[in-house]
């Protein structure tokens, strides 16, 4: 190779590395402002309420039991029965469980940033069928029970918006804080009238639940028979937990949705009896289902993917400049292609601090369409032709059509983007398949 045309491509080369450090200090700025969004938001959850999981009913029966162990005096050697006593409690999940539920949603702004709160107006109904003996088969002279209570698990209490009444069997009883139980962590209990112990009884109890929340609202499959429906004016749901729904319709004024689960599916019984033992275990709170209300398009995101192109922008611009040099003869000097890569880098900043205001596309359109005007102004004179300088606006005008279409679909980045780098290759090729190198530098001199 000619020793002019190996320094120019050095040359080049060096400017390709050089113009990676405004680049990367892009990138960071990028995680850094995505950084200081979260920490917004977590502020906005913190001073509102955050994520909601609704785990329950459940019907809690403390108990004392009696317990009579025959033992020998160690010197007189007579056998006698001591008798203690412990605490302990029965738990009874419902044997149908339901929920429909209204769901609206609003923006919270802190600055430049929103957090997505949304207002839940749900009916909670069901029943549950306490057995004889509350199932005991053994020794039921030795328990005596404690005023049952029902227990509501309510991930973050701040977000109730209505005072709790309990409906149980046409009689209204008043909710208290607390589960006054371990098992289910934070939320509210209905301590209950004195139950049917020796002949067991159904328990039909229904109950409206206003609740404020961030993020997502999951709810526990707690039923033997579980049914929920939710509807909201959030159209963009994204469907979470172990469990997704049997039928639902999105659009843009929202979506429906409709869960249906049995014990069966869920296994919660075994589960219950599990946690029981260990006082409180996260298996039982795992087993949920819900939506989540996060904004699908996260302008950080997509500017951090954007960026990861930056190096095949700059590189095949710098081709195009080498092309016009080879095939038209003119003469580049490396400063131009430094300028030129510096209004390519300074695409990527004019789309993330756009992106913070507007709309992601009337950003990216607004940040392409200053650079590819810049550039074309600019390698007009460069190029000696303001046809030139057209054409390569219009070439770099595609480039960018492309990459937003990589950056929209996800699924088919790496389709496109591997086409796209075999048509920019292809055609290079093509052009130079009859230029002879090794005559390039001597013509040059």
């Amino acid at each position: 190779m000619n020793r002019n045309l190996g320094i120019k491509l050095g040359a080049v080369g060096l400017l390709i590395l050089l113009l990676m450090i405004p680049l990367l200090m892009i990138d960071g700025m990028v995680s850094e402002r995505q950084r200081l969004r979260e920490g917004v938001l977590e502020d906005i959850a913190s001073s509102s309420s955050r994520a909601q999981q609704i785990t329950g009913p459940i019907l809690v029966v403390p108990y004392r039991k009696t317990v009579r162990e025959w033992k020998t005096h160690e010197k007189s050697g007579q056998r006698y029965v001591e008798e203690r006593e412990y605490r302990d409690r029965l738990y009874f999940l419902p044997e149908r469980f339901a929920i429909d539920g209204a769901v609206s949603s609003e923006a919270r702004s802190r600055g430049i940033y929103q957090a997505r709160l949304y207002h839940s107006d749900s009916q909670v109904s069901g029943h549950f069928q306490v057995p004889a003996q509350y199932g005991i088969s053994e020794d039921f002279a030795d328990y005596r029970f404690e005023p049952a209570f029902l227990s509501v698990g309510i991930s973050d209490i701040r977000g109730i918006e209505n005072d709790l009444r309990l409906r149980l069997n046409g009689t209204e009883l008043p909710f208290a804080a607390g589960t006054a139980d371990n098992l289910l962590g934070n939320g509210v209990h209905a301590p209950l009238p004195a139950l049917d112990a020796v002949n067991g009884q159904r328990l039909d109890f229904a109950f409206n639940l206003k609740l404020q929340g961030t993020e997502s609202l999951s709810i526990t499959p707690v039923g033997r028979d579980t049914q929920v429906e939710l509807r909201s004016d959030w159209p963009h749901p994204s469907f979470v937990g172990e469990f997704l729904p049997q039928q639902r319709e999105i659009a843009a004024q929202g979506f429906s949705a409709r869960w249906q689960t049995s014990f069966f599916a869920t296994n919660l019984e075994e589960v219950l009896a599990d946690c029981v033992s260990r006082e409180r275990c996260q298996t039982f709170e795992q087993r949920y289902f819900g939506v989540s209300f996060v904004d699908p398009v996260d302008q950080y995101l997509k500017t951090e993917r954007a960026i990861k192109y930056a190096l095949l922008f700059i590189a095949l611009t710098f081709a195009g400049f080498f092309l016009f040099e080879v095939l038209k003869r003119l003469a580049v000097h490396p400063v131009q292609y430094g300028l030129v890569g510096l209004a390519l880098a300074l695409f990527y900043l004019l789309l993330l601090s756009l992106s913070e205001h507007l709309p992601f596309a009337l950003a990216y359109g607004l940040s392409s369409g200053a650079c590819v005007l810049l550039l074309a102004i600019y390698l007009s004179a460069v190029l000696h032709s303001a046809l030139r300088g057209g054409l390569f606006g219009l070439a770099l005008s595609l480039l960018y059509a492309m990459l937003y279409g990589l950056l929209s679909a996800e699924d088919y980045a790496l389709l496109m983007g591997s086409l796209l780098v075999f048509a920019l290759l292809a055609g290079v090729m093509l052009l130079t398949r009859k230029l002879d190198w090794y005559a390039l530098g001597k013509s040059a001199a």
